[in-house]
């Protein structure tokens, strides 16, 4: 181990050294070739030293330093301090990446490790066996050359990771892939593959389920309908208790009917494949036509309902999902606002995209209710949903809708004061080249 006082006792020694050397000299009255014999000696040793040094350094399989007096001690204790030093560093740093590996090899999904320039740097079991990859064949490899769907190539490329992607599996088309992407290390990008065919094929059921029903309850209760509306026409003379059953029947399945409309809009909208940026529509237009089914909807309520509208403002996106989320949220305020409440409705522009709301002076909701209220069939109260004749599935269309335009929905609400429904659509849809 080098002490502090090192230097100081080699300064003594060195001195000691010289001054014998110097008495020498002056007593053999040949002082500058003994100063020149000392320093050649000197010299020779030092020289040796380093011989010594650099053959244990780089040919010596002992990992213990040779012995050397004076300042070579220290030097090779602090080569050998500083040797066992990294040589601990490189077991934990080892240790640690072993630990590394087998956590990663452990792991149920496929993970693969990419540079800046899509290039395979490492990757674990599940990644060979789902992917296909060979390691270390593959390693160096660009990853889109292994990879080749589209949609992951744009989804590598385009620098959003934000959201996942789900892609056919490379090895067999019957598997379905989710791939997320996110920042790993230095100029790195992590890639996690994990195998969601069972959670996408039920979903799928799910919605062909859903579909399916709604269209084969939809013509039998178009039928019912009809007679009801018969028998309504000729129950002239019928008991009291006949005409309160038609009455509650035909009310029944007008909701019934209701329900299935919104199972099927809501359907179609998670199924649609339309993209978003192939037409722009007319606000102001969509929204004079809301206003005047709103003031349908109105005749019982009374409420003052004002329309504060942008008209220069037009965005990208699917015309009749943007009108079945404005009216939904427009409707609702209309439904659950206290009679001769006010209704306020705003469409402009913001520094953060396109804003509209719907605010009202109405109940208000408690906050525990608001996280859920987009769940379908959700409800507040619900004996006034049953006579408002809602269908519970209303925000969870605007929810969907919003998703597909890359919006989210937000709620604020005071209870005694009222409620604000709002969404932002994002910049890149609002359509300043637009003419007409």
């Amino acid at each position: 181990m080098y002490y502090p006082q090192s230097w100081s006792k080699t300064l003594l020694r060195f001195s000691v050294y010289f001054g014998i050397t110097i008495l020498v000299g002056l007593l053999l009255d040949e002082l500058l070739l003994t100063i020149l014999v000392t320093l050649s000696v000197l010299l020779l040793t030092n020289y040796y030293h380093l011989y010594k040094l650099t053959r244990w350094l780089w040919q010596s399989r002992n990992m213990s330093p040779p012995s050397a007096p004076g300042i070579w001690h220290h030097i090779y204790e602090g080569i050998y301090y500083l040797q066992r030093r990294n040589r601990t560093k490189r077991k934990n740093l080892g240790e640690l990446v072993k630990r590394f590996r087998e956590g990663s090899e452990a792991l149920p999904d496929a993970v693969v490790v990419i540079d800046k320039d899509a290039n395979i740097m490492w990757c674990n079991r599940n990644a060979r066996i789902e992917l296909g990859l060979r390691w270390p064949d593959d390693k160096g490899r660009r990853i889109d050359n292994l990879i080749r769907h589209p949609s992951f190539i744009e989804f590598l490329h385009d620098g959003d990771y934000q959201y996942p992607i789900e892609v056919p599996a490379p090895t067999n088309p019957n598997k379905m892939f989710e791939y997320r992407i996110m920042e790993y290390g230095q100029d790195q990008l992590l890639l996690i593959i994990r195998d969601v065919s069972r959670v996408s094929h039920l979903e799928e059921m799910r919605k062909d389920f859903v579909a399916n029903v709604s269209h084969e309850l939809k013509t039998p209760l178009t039928v019912i309908n009809g007679y009801l509306e018969v028998l309504e026409t000729t129950s002239e003379g019928a008991p009291p208790i006949v005409d309160k059953a038609l009455s509650e029947m035909g009310s029944q399945t007008k909701r019934m009917q209701v329900l299935i409309e919104d199972l099927l809009i809501l359907s179609r909208i998670e199924s649609s494949n339309d993209r978003i940026f192939e037409s722009v529509i007319d606000m102001q237009a969509m929204f004079a036509q809301i206003s005047l089914e709103a003031e349908a909807l109105n005749k019982d309520k009374k409420h003052e309902i004002s329309f504060k509208v942008d008209k220069e403002l037009k965005v990208y996106g699917v015309e009749t999902e943007l009108r079945s989320a404005c009216s939904n949220l427009i409707f609702n305020a209309v439904h659950y606002t206290p009679t001769q409440g006010k209704i306020e409705v705003v469409w402009k522009r913001r520094a953060n995209g396109a804003f509209f709301a719907v605010s009202d002076n109405g109940d208000g909701i408690e906050d525990k209710h608001l996280r859920r209220l987009t769940e379908r069939f959700y409800r507040v109260d619900k004996a006034r949903s049953r006579k408002t004749g809602g269908s519970g599935l209303g925000l969870s269309i605007v929810k969907h809708v919003l998703h597909h335009h890359n919006a989210n929905l937000e709620i604020n609400s005071i209870v005694g004061k009222g409620s604000e429904f709002s969404f932002v659509l994002p910049q890149e849809l609002i359509a300043d080249d637009w003419h007409d």
